[in-house]
């Protein structure tokens, strides 16, 4: 599979402190691409280097296979981007804001029409840009991004100021893209719902570092499913389990066992109805993504 961007070490230093450090990214054609982490993670600064919005400490970047600090009008040409909040004129309609845009990228009338469609601002496209919401606002940054239709589309946190209903819009839209218009998407966000809904690909930064980086698939098979089991005798059941060398947790009426396979788990069973222990429940319970990033960042997962 093509990489359609790759990081090699990427870096960024204010003063003594790192704010990306030593990032290897690697986003394939086709995907759409998480990019996780909190608040303040640097998120936006490797996005904004792989954009070559800010120069990087050290490190290179390389998209569509080449190297940007040599083909840097290329490489964007073929780029649609939303970072940190969408730019637009205030006194300007949506429309007029488009057309703007429209003569930097050169690309012909239906676009703009298509783009504002996609993201539903077609009805409000004679309004002024400063009387949009905030959610409105958004949309309009993404319809930008999208004006040429561009082999790669980098999003920084696009569901912001959106509501509920919004939410759901744009992260339907964004799943389409890939098979729609063949367009590699880079997916910056916090909201880690989000991303599980919609991602092939993770990446997770936290503090600068990158803590994790794989499939959506990958990313689940770290978490071990919790088997909880509540008995009518807690404490018999515990000695038992015990001597069997079954060890666990208690948490409230439940004893909590990591990792158990559903062999492990009929053997617990079977111990414990053999020796007269009433089973009242046995739960099996996974973590979402949220929980998995808090593991790996130790940070609240949206903040």
């Amino acid at each position: 599979m093509n990489q359609i961007v790759s990081t090699h070490n990427l870096s960024k230093r204010y003063g003594d402190t790192y704010r990306v450090k030593s990032v290897n990214l690697s986003v394939n054609e086709g995907e759409i691409y998480g990019f996780l982490g909190p608040n303040g993670a640097g998120k936006s600064t490797t996005l904004k280097m792989i954009l070559g919005l800010t120069r990087p400490t050290y490190g290179k970047v390389t998209v569509f296979g080449k190297e940007l600090d040599e083909n840097r009008h290329f490489i964007l040409s073929q780029t649609g981007s939303l970072i940190e909040s969408p730019s637009y004129y205030g006194h300007l309609t949506g429309l007029e804001n488009m057309r703007v845009v429209q003569r930097l990228r050169n690309v012909p009338d239906k676009n703009v029409e298509e783009a504002l469609k996609i993201v539903r601002l077609e009805k409000h496209k004679d309004k002024k840009a400063g009387q949009y919401s905030l959610g409105m606002k958004q949309r309009l940054g993404i319809a930008m991004a999208l004006l040429s239709f561009p082999k790669l589309l980098v999003l920084d946190e696009p569901t912001n100021g959106l509501d509920p209903a919004g939410i759901g819009e744009i992260r339907e839209l964004i799943k389409s893209l890939p098979q729609r218009y063949e367009m590699t998407v880079l997916i910056s966000s916090h909201l880690l719902s989000e991303i599980e809904q919609m991602a092939t690909s993770v990446g997770i930064i936290n503090d600068g570092t990158m803590v994790f980086q794989g499939s959506m698939e990958d990313l689940q098979s770290k978490n071990r499913p919790t088997i909880l089991i509540k008995t009518q005798n807690n404490k018999l059941a515990q000695e038992l389990l015990y001597r069997k060398h079954f060890y666990h947790t208690q948490h409230e009426d439940f004893l909590v066992f990591e990792g158990l396979t559903d062999e492990q788990v009929a053997q617990v069973n079977r111990i414990l109805v053999s020796s007269d222990v009433d089973v009242l429940r046995i739960e099996e319970h996974r973590k979402n993504l949220e929980s998995i990033f808090l593991d790996m960042t130790g940070k609240e997962s949206s903040l």
